[in-house]
């Protein structure tokens, strides 16, 4: 029997806008990268910076709050050189 995935509720502070800043940055500095295709995320990661979304941007946001999640409790695959 596979295990359910943890749900978290949380509640914003920021606009998504706000919260989606800091991990734009994560991106340009080349910290996070995409393993897989990932289309639609991608579309409307596309579609957001340019202020063409018309709705809520569903996938954008779940990204986000899975990367403050994995930042904020220092989780998630590390590199270190050596």
């Amino acid at each position: 029997m596979k295990a359910r995935p943890e749900i978290r509720l949380v509640t914003a502070c920021l606009g998504k806008r706000g919260r989606a800043g800091p991990v734009a940055a994560m991106y340009a500095q080349g910290r996070v990268s995409h393993a897989g295709h990932f289309d639609t995320l991608e579309d409307q990661m596309c579609r957001f910076v340019t202020a063409e979304e018309a709705g809520s941007p569903d996938r954008v946001d779940a990204l986000v709050w899975a990367l403050w999640a994995l930042i904020g409790e220092g989780l998630g695959p590390r590199l270190r050189v050596v």
